[in-house]
């Protein structure tokens, strides 16, 4: 798709924002163009987190990223949640809200875990009633990610990636592409993760993720506890030449660097993106 047809705002390159860099980035200003952060942290009243987010925000641009929403859950939607997202929201003013296509739980008990959902028509139709219901509230459209599987359903009528795009197209909702959980499902089902990302709508795509995983036996988990590996980042060349300019961050949960270490890890993504752009326009 060419630029001139693209809506998105295009952010740069930006990094998850975690409390052990809080003075680093206050103190240094680093070459970050933004940073995510996770929603639960910050839905809170006050308190330290929300002093610090209320300082970085005012040097950076933010966005929201959830991973309570359990938007595929049969549970009704959480209205505490929703009331306490869309607070926070209003507070920090963040370029978009984002959350993952899953499950978290059900009769009031979260699991902790990003459950996948069976690739059905019924369960098409639930999420894009949710994702309905929840952009209504929030009064804005919502990215709904990918996740990480580590199992599928017998039962299911259609791919994963037939299903992330019939829920954007259907529920008018945009698309955070975890290019790791794509590299990560592939490998546990084995898919085509280039065959994934070809059948994602281009003008729904509003954001990219990138991280490490680790291997556990014939199993990789998404741990973000780890520097990216060269097949994503190929997976990643290709989005770009695919999609275009997307806003793209490194996630880092566990095992979490220096600040100056996952600078240069981010610079990485800029070079890959400045040459498939280049690459794009000859």
């Amino acid at each position: 798709m060419s630029e001139q047809h693209k809506t998105h705002p295009h952010l740069g390159f930006g990094l998850g924002l975690r409390t052990a860099h809080y003075q680093t980035i206050l103190n240094e200003r680093p070459h970050v163009d933004w940073f995510e952060i996770l929603s639960e942290n910050y839905m809170v009243a006050g308190g330290k987190p929300l002093h610090f987010l209320e300082r970085i925000r005012a040097q950076y641009p933010l966005v929201m990223h959830g991973v309570s929403l359990s938007i595929g859950s049969t549970d009704p939607l959480n209205k505490d949640y929703l009331r306490d997202l869309k607070t926070l929201a209003q507070r920090i003013e963040p370029r978009w809200i984002s959350d993952h296509l899953c499950w978290t739980g059900v009769q009031r008990k979260n699991m902790h875990d990003l459950l996948p959902l069976p690739y059905t028509e019924e369960a098409l139709r639930h999420v894009v009633e949710r994702i309905g219901q929840v952009q209504n509230y929030l009064g804005r459209r919502i990215l709904i990610e990918n996740v990480s599987s580590y199992l599928a359903y017998t039962g299911s009528e259609m791919t994963e990636w037939e299903f992330m795009r019939a829920v954007a197209e259907t529920a008018d909702c945009l698309l955070l592409v975890d290019i790791n959980n794509i590299y990560v499902s592939a490998q546990n089902h084995q898919f085509d993760p280039i065959a994934y990302i070809n059948a994602l709508p281009v003008e729904r795509v509003q954001q990219f993720h990138l991280a490490g995983h680790s291997k556990n036996g014939e199993m990789i988990i998404d741990t973000h506890d780890a520097p990216v590996i060269d097949p994503v980042w190929a997976l990643y060349e290709h989005a770009v030449s695919r999609f275009g300019r997307i806003s793209t961050m490194i996630e880092r949960d566990d095992n979490i660097p220096e600040l100056p270490e996952l600078i240069e890890e981010l610079n990485r993504v800029r070079a890959i993106a400045r040459l498939a752009h280049r690459e794009l326009a000859a």
